[in-house]
């Protein structure tokens, strides 16, 4: 198919997009497939928020809280009548930590994120951004698809293209041409879902504008290319539990638990998914007040509260279950206790003077006009990916590759240490446990993989993928369209392309791997950790070689099993043969690295 036809193509699939939204599911009867609309069942009971829930909910508001919410509700009522004055200004501070009525927060939220003012400096500019968009945006796909995850169980969003929907399609569409270095990157839709929960369409429009522009958050540096913020906040992040928990700090590391795994949407969403949602309303609240310090001192608080129950979980996955799903679900503290005790950690963060991580670099700043229209190349319009990574995903890609091995380094001296007190009666059961570390590791770093490969685009981080070019009705995602959660809940977050720049994104296609290329490949191979090792893995030691001083090139290397065939044995082994090359060979048993070696012949080397 040639280009002209590709780009007819793309179009009258945006066009198409666009027309369902446009319609509405009263106007789409009969054409909305089955799979678009989760299948609920007899629901007890909506929330006060608005979200579904399959079981009868706990009563827990008391009716002497009640009477003081009613009577918090008059006070604000008065203050928003003299916003501008003194009295507010000193009183709103305090009144904020106590709590916005849930009926106020779209007066309050607007008065805070200065919505009327922007607005009113930018008439008409919305729906010009939304006339673009439908005409241009290379992002109308992804969008799509993550309108159709995001806040499933709410009951504005529960129905496909429903009202509400259609406001979250417009108004990610719409920035996505306002702001064109950003585009669109799957977390926006959490964002903009919650503001929509409180604001018509274009309020939520400029208050997301706000959000990430506003030196007070300035969000825009954590979903733009090489997402350089996300970096800089944990790195503050692990400075903080090492200078305040540093036996919680030696207990992740201990499992190979690096903060990325737990801390995405703490960062990216503002805790959206991740405490309860009337403590996520509290969170809001205060950081619409006070800003990305509230963020911080959050992260903090939250494992600072649960940081005896966190210590006595023995496994990663059991610790990210923990933090991601069950404080989701019942955080253990009422939310008044919570918003305590994050005060108090602003104070003490202060104090220490990790309350900020310090003013924003220039790589996080927006360095385009916004609201300016940049007309997308025809590769994005098509959708193909670009052929080569750009000097930003090279650079993010090899700071998490850094993160990544300095997590693994500290875990692997700690197995060293740790074996050296084990007496030579006693190796069977070091060997054993030894064997349960290396699948903790192993399984950190495919989760790492994971989280850390869809945060910055699969591409960012897969040096082995396909440069053949690929339009986008043949490949757009690499999250499938059928879960009803948000993208970003699963440790998946995706940049769709901006309108300046295609980024690479994932393909299902089996990539074509060069054999110079930096990939890493990952082997699981069930075996007796009992048994004995081959005795070619444990040459002389003259034969070992200083690996500090040297560098070992790239090799390809060739996979067969125990016959030579192509079938795998009965033996449950895979061998790999090593060139006859002089290289630099690390060997390794039982997941230790014993040395780094020269190989010096075409030898078939058992993987245990």
């Amino acid at each position: 198919m040639n280009e002209e036809a590709l780009l007819a193509r793309a179009s009258e699939e945006r066009e198409r997009i666009f027309q369902r939204y446009e319609r509405g599911r009263e106007n789409l009867a009969g054409q909305i497939d089955p799979w678009e609309d989760p299948e609920f069942e007899e629901y007890h009971k909506t929330d006060r928020y608005g979200f579904i829930h399959d079981e009868r909910l706990p009563q827990k508001t008391a009716p002497q809280k009640i009477n003081i919410e009613v009577e918090r509700e008059k006070k604000w009522v008065k203050m928003l009548a003299t916003w501008d004055s003194p009295t507010t200004k000193e009183k709103l501070h305090r009144r904020i930590y106590k709590g916005i009525p849930n009926s106020l927060r779209i007066k309050i939220w607007c008065k805070l994120l200065d919505v009327n003012r922007i607005k009113s400096d930018n008439p008409g500019k919305y729906h010009e951004m939304l006339r673009l968009a439908k005409q241009w945006s290379t992002d109308v796909r992804q969008i799509d698809s993550d309108v159709n995850r995001q806040f499933r169980e709410h009951q504005f969003y529960r129905e496909r293209y429903s009202e509400k929907q259609c406001s979250l399609f417009n108004v990610l569409c719409a920035y996505s041409m306002y702001n064109s270095e950003v585009g669109y990157c799957q977390g926006m839709s959490g964002l903009a879902g919650v503001l929509l929960m409180y604001m018509d369409e274009e309020d939520a429009f400029w208050a997301l504008a706000v959000l990430l522009s506003d030196r007070k958050y300035l969000m825009h540096g954590l979903y733009i290319e090489g997402f350089p913020k996300l970096t800089r906040f944990l790195e503050h992040h692990d400075r903080i539990l090492t200078k305040f928990m540093p036996k919680l700090k030696v207990h992740f590391d201990k499992f190979g638990l690096d903060a990325i795994l737990y801390s995405l949407k703490w960062f990216f969403v503002v805790f959206v998914e991740r405490v309860p949602f009337s403590l996520c309303l509290r969170v809001w609240d205060i950081y619409l007040l006070d800003g990305e310090r509230v963020v911080t001192a959050m992260a903090y608080t939250i494992l600072k509260l649960h940081k005896k129950a966190i210590m006595k979980l023995n496994d990663m996955d059991l610790i990210v279950n923990y933090i991601q799903v069950k404080l989701h679900k019942d955080f253990g503290f009422e939310d008044d206790i919570v918003i305590y005790h994050l005060e108090r950690s602003m104070d003490e963060l202060r104090r220490a003077k990790l309350d900020y991580p310090g003013p924003p670099p220039p790589n996080e700043l927006p360095k385009r006009q916004l609201g300016m229209f940049v007309e997308p190349d025809k590769k994005s319009k098509i959708g193909q990916r670009a052929e080569n990574f750009s000097e930003t995903e090279k650079q993010t890609r090899a700071t998490v590759i850094l993160r990544r091995e300095k997590a693994a380094m500290e875990l692997q001296e700690l197995r060293v240490s740790q074996s050296d007190t084990v007496s030579d009666h006693s190796g069977v059961a070091a060997n054993v446990r030894c064997d349960d570390s290396v699948s903790a590791l192993g399984s950190r770093r495919s989760l790492a993989d994971t989280s850390v490969t869809s945060t910055a685009d699969l591409s960012v981080f897969s040096s082995g993928r396909s440069h053949a070019p690929e339009n986008s009705l043949d490949t757009h995602s690499n999250v499938s369209d059928d879960g009803t959660g948000s993208g970003i809940g699963g440790l998946s977050i995706q940049r769709a392309p901006s309108t300046a720049h295609s980024t690479p994104r994932a393909t299902p296609h089996p990539p074509s791997v060069s054999p110079l290329s930096d990939d890493i490949v990952r082997i699981h191979v069930t075996y007796n950790p009992l048994a004995a090792s081959p005795s070619h893995l444990h040459p002389s030691p003259a034969k070992y070689k200083s690996y500090s001083d040297e560098h070992h090139k790239p090799i390809s290397l060739g996979f067969y099993t125990s016959n030579g065939a192509s079938n795998l044995s009965s033996d449950n082994r895979i061998r790999i043969q090593v060139p006859s090359e002089e290289l630099l060979t690390p060997v390794v048993d039982s997941g230790r690295i014993i040395t780094q070696r020269y190989i010096e012949s075409q030898d078939m080397y058992d993987l245990k």
